[in-house]
């Protein structure tokens, strides 16, 4: 056995001695343990977060969404469509107008995001699963229907598939009156409200979903879009038919990948975990002060021993490292203690989702969690250079010390 390593184990377990030194380095391996237990935990929670988060925008966003470079809009032409269509890979190629518009619903009234598609984007395939009142169709006997999220149907009060009271949508045409007759500002077109999604607060209050053929009536954009959305076949690489995509349309549109389209988002995301991670760190290098006093006493403690050493040939080296076998002793049996309780509950968090998200509106029933080895390796490494740091100072004392007494 390493005889640093031994010497340290044998002063931490010490079963002759009990005295305010080892209750101290105990008190660190309790500390460490759960500050370590719960930066594992929390780093879980947002790495769950974020697969939700993803599950949710996937099931209302496309695969690859592309948009122009410059500019709100741009032209669609059948030569653009048939470009994209023939790039390997793609299956599906949904045209999208999107803009702002008014809602009237009886006597309510809203501001809404307005989504005109193509008649294939119920082919994608998406909002299948989220559909909670109604039929989901865009266009059937002649009759066009519009998707609305669970947020204005509550907001608005709408009854669905009712033709006496259908949506009232306004689309402002011009800033600028040019006459007498305010109507002349804007164009207004009926809808009949034909189903309701509900996939996340921040679409179902805000997205009404309607035909192309419809929406281009009531913004009078003739071929211009706002977007294409492609569905990929089953089984190919997404990077390589974006990048394939790139390379086909040029430098004058966008063609963005799931992550890209709520890049914000996730990158907010990120910056939220790092900062809690070096928070977390912070604590740990405050909870490992512990270690540094336990080993400043112990070092005064064990003078004799330390001369016994020395008399038998050990040198400064030896000593130090001694003392920095016991700072990492303390330090990793913390953490291993942590990550063993913060693991543990982490998986009884995803087996029986204990800790719920406290609302009956929530889209799951627990918090979601997902642990990743990394963030156990991470927090494994960060325990060990804090504890290296923290322990150089006891050790080169104790070395010194000794070295001058022996002398």
């Amino acid at each position: 056995m390493n005889l640093p390593f031994f010497i340290a184990k044998r002063y931490l377990f010490s079963k002759r001695k009990k005295n305010f030194i080892n209750i101290i380095s105990w008190l660190s391996v309790v500390v460490v343990a759960f500050i370590t237990a719960a930066l594992v935990i929390v780093l879980s929670v947002f790495n769950g977060l974020g697969d939700l988060l993803r599950a949710l925008n996937n099931s209302f966003d496309p695969e690859i969404k592309i948009e122009a470079v410059e500019g709100k809009t741009f032209a669609m032409t059948d030569s653009l469509l048939q470009k994209i269509k023939a790039v390997e890979g793609v299956e599906i190629v949904t045209e999208v107008l999107e803009d702002y518009a008014y809602l009237r619903y009886r006597d309510a009234n809203q501001i809404i995001t307005l989504k005109g598609v193509s008649e294939n984007f119920i082919d994608q395939q998406r909002i299948n699963n989220s559909i909670v009142a109604g039929k989901l169709a865009l266009h059937e006997n002649n009759v066009d229907y519009a998707l609305i999220g669970r947020g204005i149907e509550y907001n608005l009060s709408i009854v669905v598939n009712d033709p006496l009271f259908p949506l009232q949508l306004y689309y402002i045409k011009s800033a600028k009156l040019t006459g007498l007759d305010p109507s002349k500002l804007y164009n207004k077109r009926n809808i009949i409200p034909g189903a309701v999604f509900s996939i996340v607060q921040n679409f179902d209050d805000n997205y009404v979903v309607v035909p192309l053929a419809f929406a281009q009536d009531l913004m009078d954009t003739g071929d211009k879009r706002t977007s294409l959305e492609i569905k990929t076949k089953a089984a190919v690489n997404l990077n390589q038919v974006q990048e394939n995509l790139k390379q086909t349309l040029g430098n004058n549109f966008s063609v963005l990948s799931h992550e890209e389209q709520h890049q914000d988002l996730y990158r907010l995301l990120n910056m939220e975990k790092l900062f809690t991670f070096l928070a977390f760190t912070l604590l740990l290098g405050i909870g490992a002060i512990n270690i540094f006093f336990s080993l400043m006493m112990l070092a005064l403690d064990k003078k004799k021993d330390i001369s016994v050493l020395m008399a038998m040939g050990a040198d400064g080296k030896l000593i130090q490292k001694i003392f920095l076998s016991e700072g990492l002793f303390i330090a990793m049996l913390g953490t291993s203690c942590g990550l063993l309780l913060g693991g543990a509950l982490v998986w009884l968090q995803m087996q029986f989702s204990f800790v719920s998200m406290g609302m009956e509106s929530a889209i799951t029933d627990g918090y979601p969690i997902k642990p990743v080895l990394s963030d156990f390796l991470l927090t494994l490494t960060v325990v060990a250079v804090i504890t290296m740091l923290i322990s150089l100072r006891p050790a080169h004392l104790a070395a010194r010390s000794a070295t001058v007494e022996h002398l």
